[in-house]
């Protein structure tokens, strides 16, 4: 349900997994994310910076800082409980209105 790494990132995104993707904003250099935000606009899949790679390291449950997640709407393998399930895509699309929401607002 979670991809870590830029690598993993854009292979995932790139073989059709839908997610929110969330980016560091203290990496450099900078190049290494720059095509990742293009990638998720091609895809249609909401994206979001963090202000630091050790804050999202953190949320992601893993010592090391890490430059971007993508935290996919389906499990890559096997099989979550229904009411788990459920409760999860609840979770993520309350996530992913209220970050099109904050986003409209500043344009």
């Amino acid at each position: 349900m979670l991809k870590k790494r830029s690598q993993e990132v854009v292979k995932s995104i790139r073989r059709g997994h839908k997610g929110l993707c969330v980016i560091a904003g203290n990496i450099s250099p900078i190049d290494v994310i720059t095509h990742v935000p293009i990638l998720c606009e091609e895809a249609d899949i909401p994206y979001i910076y963090v202000p630091s790679k050790e804050d999202l390291a953190g949320a992601g449950a893993t010592k090391r800082p890490t430059c971007c997640v993508l935290v996919m709407t389906k499990p890559a393998k096997g099989e979550i409980e229904q009411g788990e399930q459920e409760k999860l895509k609840s979770d993520y699309d309350q996530v992913v209105s209220d970050i099109t929401e904050l986003t409209a607002s500043l344009f």
